[in-house]
């Protein structure tokens, strides 16, 4: 049962997300994650064996399928 740590809602639906990571100071993008994203506050949750996998590929398991550039601002 699906239970959002953010809001508390128990409505959700499956979806892919794209997220940003910092590895060792690094911006990498890990893109087409499976995720369970809250209805309500749009939250997404991973589950535990798609977190390793993240945290595999990341840390060296899997090669970039691409690379971009990107602008950084700072909000200070």
């Amino acid at each position: 049962m699906f239970r959002c740590h953010v809001c508390g809602s128990d409505k959700a639906r499956p979806d892919f997300v794209t997220r940003m990571f910092r590895i060792d100071g690094k911006p990498v993008m890990v893109e087409n994650i499976p995720a369970t994203i809250c209805i309500r506050c749009k939250e997404a949750v991973f589950d535990i064996a798609t977190a390793d996998n993240i945290r595999s590929m990341v840390h060296g398991k899997a090669r970039p399928v691409k690379s971009v550039m990107t602008d950084v601002f700072e909000f200070a």
